[in-house]
């Protein structure tokens, strides 16, 4: 007996299978499941794949759009500018329920493991508070994983590491930072090796925004391999953006993508943000804004897709589906064998995952019973479609349900109504 099975659904990898669930576990996963449930659904013909997985988001500034006023420039920098006006006249409630909000949107699209990076640079750790309640209030069908993150760069702003150090002794996860807005290079050479001895030091991991800019020697990435390996952080150390590498002569990062192996480090693109915000200062030809994303898998480097923002100062789109992030990243990086677009589905569910050390995590027995039902028929076809979620499991509860999204249509001598799901392969 089973609190609940998924039949009939394709897993991502081509299996066809029915999913058993008792309490908050996947108890089985066999072609055919021969017993009772309390509850029973049916995907046959559709996707069933492990959840989406966000490793780069701030969720403090979430759904916070024209307030205090719109980014006109469009631009990393007055983003930041801006953020600072917003702290300014934020509240506790005003940023729990913004997050709640976005929380809602976030279970309703089958993302339940996020990665928020949230702001050390305000005296009253407003934010870091607010957080840390969203965090215990999600719980229940979101994993929340917060980093705690010196927007305004750990040394150059006064108060920064202090803040730092208490969001850590607050319960935040992660150790973050943002060596590129320091005021020299040395300065950001010398934050990230603080900030790697302080996350070895407490055993946590360590997740940095890293040469988030055009500028090709900005190289803070190279010292993020060197402190890892030193320090002994090697599969829980990573670069977030790491745009600087889209402007890189190819000879020295032919030389930086093998340090980056050998440190064991990660890589994680926000293809959405990357490419609005970087190459503002370019006429033509104008930088694409994304890091080698190709580059980096061909070397080993692990590689996770983020969101990053929605509705904040610094992008003013979003609606918290990872299938439009990587949808957009396969465009941006090239990625269009189907074996490639497969790399950019699983870089937003199983990759992601791994990069951000969940555990429990799959479509296995003994795994958290968290998964979502797709309107496609496999990865490529949930690329293609950013179809609707017909269910969101999240720990053994379904959370959400959404229609098919069919049209009806009203054409001569046409079918009563349209899906726009592949047609049956092998007919010429």
């Amino acid at each position: 007996m089973f609190d609940l099975i998924v039949k009939g659904g394709t897993l991502p990898d081509g299996r066809v299978a029915d999913i058993g669930i008792k309490g908050d576990r996947i108890a089985a996963v066999e072609p055919r499941l021969e017993a009772e449930a309390g509850e029973v659904i049916d995907a046959a013909g559709d996707l069933v794949s492990p959840p989406f997985v966000d490793p780069h988001f701030h969720m403090d500034a979430t759904l916070s759009y024209g307030l205090p006023r719109v980014n006109a420039s469009g631009t990393l920098l007055e983003g930041i500018g801006l953020w600072g006006e917003l702290k300014e006249i934020m509240t506790l409630e005003g940023l729990k329920e913004r997050a709640l909000a976005y929380c809602d949107w976030a279970a309703s699209m089958g993302l339940l493991h996020i990665r928020s990076h949230v702001d050390t640079c305000d005296d009253r750790l407003l934010g870091v508070q607010a957080m840390l309640e969203v965090r215990e209030a999600v719980k229940p069908y979101i994993d929340l994983q917060l980093v705690a993150f010196p927007q305004d760069g750990v040394f150059r702003d006064p108060t920064a590491w202090d803040n730092t150090v208490r969001a850590l002794d607050m319960g935040v996860d992660v150790v973050g930072g943002i060596p590129h807005f320091e005021r020299t290079m040395a300065e950001g050479a010398r934050s990230v090796t603080a900030l790697c001895e302080l996350a070895a030091e407490r055993g946590l991991p360590v997740d940095l925004h890293c040469d988030e800019t055009d500028d090709p020697m900005s190289r803070h990435v190279e010292t993020l391999a060197m402190e890892a390996q030193r320090l002994g952080l090697q599969g829980r150390a990573v670069g977030s953006h790491l745009t600087s590498m889209h402007s890189m002569d190819n000879y020295y990062v032919s030389k930086l993508l093998p340090l980056m192996a050998e440190a064991g480090l990660a890589a994680i693109p926000n293809p959405l943000i990357n490419i609005v915000l970087q190459g503002r200062h370019d006429s033509f030809p104008k930088r694409r804004g994304m890091t080698r994303v190709k580059e980096l898998r061909a070397m080993g480097i692990p590689v996770a897709f983020g969101q990053d923002c929605v509705l904040d100062p610094w992008y003013s789109l979003g609606t918290a589906d990872m299938l439009d992030v990587a949808f957009m990243g396969l465009h941006v990086a090239q990625m269009t064998h189907p074996e490639e677009m497969r790399a950019c589905f699983s870089m937003v569910t199983e990759e992601s995952a791994k990069v951000i050390g969940l555990e429990g995590y799959g479509l296995a027995p003994g795994c958290a019973a968290s998964l979502v039902v797709l309107d496609a028929a496999d990865p490529v076809d949930a690329l293609r479609l950013r179809p609707a979620r017909l269910a969101v499991v999240a720990k053994g509860k379904v959370v959400a349900r959404s229609p098919r999204a069919d049209a009806a249509l009203s054409l001569l001598g046409r079918p009563g109504s349209v899906r726009r799901r592949r047609p049956v392969p092998g007919r010429a």
